[in-house]
């Protein structure tokens, strides 16, 4: 995903100065050439020849070297994303003040690259005002933010401050280096995922083999690019304690959760496998097996997409899954016409490496206005991106990226309400 990109990483002087070295081996993983940067600060933490080990070329420490007379305007002009972790309080601040008193601030003052910040401190220092004025001026300068998250501290302590997920850096940074930093900034993206499971009795269920990786790439690659996101999910696959996740089981639950979070949802792939079936009575006690095989009765579950389809207000782009194993277009251009969707994702779950369980995927796109792509097997992350950029290009077509109260303006005047009148409360 980072094949041929050039990423400076910047190191400063916090505890969490080890995680970098996760991050590192990460970006070089997904084919980054990683140039780190240390602070002094941060060689008191770690090792320069940790570093020198894992990335692409020695690590760099002064504004001062020999073989560079002017380093940082090197680093900074190559680069096509510069990533700092940890970022201290020192750092933001001199950043946001334009200080320049070693190779990494000279770097962030000498580049154009996108840069991706991941703040990590106390939470008494993350919570102070400077800090947090400091925070917010950068990302009003478009700095991208990689939050940080609660969990253990520094000396024992509990609270917020903990560096981000190696994870959430790392994302973050594929969509800073692919031009995709904020695309989503200002969106809901509700994503649901994994397979429901429906009780026979209290030990077995009628399930599916979705483990849910697909969902939670989407739910990942839509918060990276800086949306709001709800992830409603069977799965115990983790994104991040930031993210607004549901847990459910069944069908049923499935569908109460999306209808409690999808009314003000811009964007909703529904990538879950929900079943179409479920008992239609559960057992109060285990079925034993002394009984003989018992005899099942089934019944349809609720058509979550169909419903959504049908209800889908102004303005909001609806994106289905289509998990087949024959006549894959033929069956995914009639789901979406039967589904009222905007775009239908198919995927041939028999062919090697596709689908349930594996972490790659290939799949087409079908679309209500003859959209019609193809892409190949891929790492089930680049899937996600696709998808994405895909009800991007749905929400452009279709002048579905006006802001809010001009769509429902234009909704209002289609009904005749009036000459394009709109009341406050509509607004919002």
């Amino acid at each position: 995903m980072l094949e041929g990109k050039r990423i400076v990483l910047g190191v400063t002087g916090g505890i969490a100065a080890y995680k970098a070295v996760d991050v590192c081996r990460r970006l070089v993983d997904l084919g980054a050439h990683v140039a780190p940067v240390l602070t002094r600060g941060a060689e008191r933490f770690i090792g320069v020849a940790t570093f020198d080990a894992l990335a692409s070329e020695r690590t760099q420490r002064s504004l001062w070297d020999e073989e560079s007379p002017i380093p940082h305007t090197r680093l900074g002009q190559g680069a096509d994303v510069v990533v700092v972790c940890p970022a201290t309080a020192r750092l933001l601040s001199d950043y946001r003040t334009g200080r320049s008193g070693d190779l990494l601030t000279a770097t962030l003052m000498a580049t154009r690259a996108p840069v991706v910040l991941a703040p990590a401190m106390h939470t008494e220092m993350w919570e102070q005002p400077a800090i947090q004025e400091n925070v917010q001026v950068l990302r009003n300068r478009g700095v991208v933010m990689v939050d940080p998250e609660p969990g253990r501290l520094a000396g024992g302590d509990i609270g917020f401050g903990r560096l981000a997920r190696t994870e959430s850096i790392v994302d973050a940074t594929v969509a800073a280096a692919h031009g995709r930093i904020g695309d989503l900034a200002g969106l809901h993206v509700l994503v649901t995922a994994g397979g429901t499971r429906e009780p026979l009795d209290p030990v077995r269920f009628l399930g599916n083999r979705s483990t849910g990786k697909q969902g939670v790439a989407l739910a990942r690659e839509a918060l990276a690019r800086g949306a709001r996101v709800t992830l409603i999910t069977t799965s115990d696959l983790t994104v991040s304690p930031t993210l607004r996740t549901v847990r459910v089981e069944t069908a049923d639950e499935m569908h109460e959760a999306v209808h409690a979070h999808v009314g003000d949802a811009d964007i909703v792939v529904m990538a879950a496998a929900v079943a179409d079936f479920r008992p239609a009575r559960e057992a109060g006690q285990k079925l034993k097996k002394h009984d003989g095989p018992p005899r099942l009765e089934l019944e349809a579950t609720t058509d979550i997409l169909a419903e959504l389809g049908a209800s889908k207000p102004p303005g909001q782009v609806l994106v289905g899954f289509a998990a087949e194993t024959a006549d894959l277009r033929a069956n995914a251009t009639a789901k979406l016409a039967k589904k009222g969707a905007d775009l239908i994702i198919g995927n041939d779950v028999s062919a090697p490496e596709v689908g349930f369980g594996h972490d790659t995927n290939a799949v087409i796109v079908v679309g209500a206005d003859g959209f019609d792509k193809e892409i190949p097997l891929s790492d089930k992350r680049e899937i996600a991106r696709a998808v994405l950029d895909s009800a991007l290009d749905v929400r452009t077509r279709t002048g579905r990226d006006l802001p809010k109260f001009l769509e429902t303006q234009r909704a209002t005047t289609a009904r005749g309400d009036g000459p394009g009148t709109v009341t406050r409360g509509e607004q919002l």
